[in-house]
């Protein structure tokens, strides 16, 4: 069975797993868990690619593949 994201009011399939250590600021972005974590939360893509963290936080994400995006910017340098 496919997941749904974590974000209230979201209905898209969950694509990572966002874990977080309160006590040492760090947040883990990770590939989605084989299993539901109460503790966890699971993320779609679109939510995944806007993530922030608070200030003073550090974010590592350990995903497996990381989607890019097509930013619609057809510039390359200069």
């Amino acid at each position: 069975m496919q997941r749904q994201c974590s974000r209230c009011g979201c209905a898209e399939a969950a694509t990572a797993t966002l874990t977080y250590q309160y006590g040492r600021a760090l947040v883990w972005l990770d590939d989605l868990s084989g299993e539901r974590d109460p503790h966890d939360y699971d993320l779609c893509v679109r939510h995944t690619s806007r993530l922030s963290v608070p200030n003073g936080w550090r974010l590592e994400d350990r995903r497996s593949t990381r989607v890019l995006e097509f930013t619609g910017f057809t510039r390359l340098a200069g």
